[in-house]
């Protein structure tokens, strides 16, 4: 069974069996918003990859991580934009919670015992205490250390694509609004620090050597994809570009950079500072992508009109379709049939859309670089699973 018939039975199986016996034991009405996060709950199986408490032997026992990293997952997928309405969410929906996996939440039982006198006691107790906001910080926390986010999303586009010959990939990066204070950059005044020594001007001496310092896209070029990463920055800072009509828009946090397929299927995302120059990037998207998936064109706009990435993308076996820059002077435009696939383009475009309005990239509130991007990531893979289902109608 190929991953497209795999997600195809899941689907019906789904809608013939689980809803059903699901609803059956349910209160209140399943909502359509909640089927939907059954089914990107099925598709991902986000428990895999978490430690349960299972395996704790000393210490006081923690809470299961397992269904707090669900619950994470029906945070991007219901747009809750902070912890706390998570939570409030998960304490005010029986669904909701059933769903997640915290089974009995704040459950009282009451029981009637007697003393040895023979008087009436009423006792109380809880049962499956409901997780308290610092308890989910830390799992959280704990999610972001282990880079859970990333771990998912290369398992479900090894599973569901890796196999797959692809057409195109288009690649292209979106701005995030950040919830912290920007880092200082090297432009800003700091207080007792040296000055660089300014760089000789003229032409060198009779036997002098002067090495030039490679660019960092040079540096890409022999370079894994993640030896290539650690060289951007990613701490929040100040960015700016210009939009589709020419005003210059200038924001403080950070840049998801991601790579689809031509059915919508991110294959990769990166986070970096808002600073970071797409054309940063596109080597280790590049490479990333081929690692992860075969395929054939480069789709890419005038922000990555590089010699070489345009290099690095011809030794992957790819076709770079890079729309030219003009600099000033007069762009060469595509041919018919290159402008054909390359507007298959869109296809990124409405990732980035998709990952603001319906998975949670529009409110960051945490902060950090590693709790952002998990945050982002748990977005990512929800809709990979989103648009899985989609493609695969029953």
């Amino acid at each position: 069974m190929n991953p497209t018939q795999s997600v195809s039975w899941l689907k019906r199986t789904l809608q013939e069996k689980l809803f059903p016996q699901l609803q059956a034991c349910c209160d209140d009405p399943i909502t359509e918003k909640q089927k939907q996060l059954v089914a990107i709950l099925e598709v991902i199986e986000i428990e895999r990859y978490v430690q349960g408490s299972e395996f704790q032997w000393m210490g006081r026992k923690i809470k299961d991580r397992k269904a707090i990293a669900r619950a994470f997952v029906a945070k991007a997928v219901f747009g809750y934009p902070t912890t706390r309405a998570l939570i409030e969410a998960l304490a005010s929906t029986r669904n909701l919670r059933d769903i997640c996996g915290f089974p009995c939440a704040n459950v009282t039982v009451v029981k009637e015992g007697t003393t040895s006198g023979g008087k009436v006691l009423m006792l109380k107790r809880r049962v499956g205490s409901f997780p308290s906001e610092a308890t989910f910080s830390r799992a959280f926390a704990t999610f972001a250390a282990g880079d859970l986010g990333e771990s998912v999303h290369k398992a479900l586009v090894k599973e569901h694509v890796g196999e797959e010959l692809l057409g195109h990939v288009s690649h292209d990066s979106t701005a995030i609004l950040g919830h912290e204070k920007p880092a200082r950059t090297h432009k800003d005044p700091v207080q007792n620090q040296e000055k660089p020594k300014p760089k000789k001007r003229g032409r060198p001496k009779k036997g002098e050597i002067r090495t030039k310092e490679l660019t960092r896209l040079e540096k890409q070029k022999s370079q894994t994809a993640e030896e290539g990463l650690r060289d951007i920055p990613t701490q929040c800072n100040v960015g700016s570009k210009r939009d589709s009509k020419g005003y210059k828009v200038t924001w403080n946090g950070f840049k998801l950079h991601g790579s689809t397929c031509d059915t919508g299927l991110p294959i990769s995302a990166i986070v970096t500072s808002a600073s970071v120059h797409d054309s940063q990037v596109a080597i280790p998207m590049v490479k990333r992508c081929s690692e992860r998936t075969t395929y054939l064109y480069d789709l890419m706009d005038a922000a990555y009109d590089a010699a070489s990435i345009r290099e690095v993308s011809r030794e992957m076996n790819h076709v770079p379709l890079i729309d030219r820059n003009a600099r000033g002077g007069v762009a060469m435009p595509f041919s018919p049939a290159e402008k054909v696939r390359y507007n298959e383009r869109t296809g990124v475009e409405r990732f980035n859309s998709r990952m603001k309005e319906e998975f949670g990239a529009d409110h960051v509130m945490v902060r950090g670089y590693r709790k952002v991007k998990l945050h982002l990531m748990f977005g990512v893979v929800a809709l990979f699973a989103d648009q899985l289902l989609k493609l695969c109608r029953t």
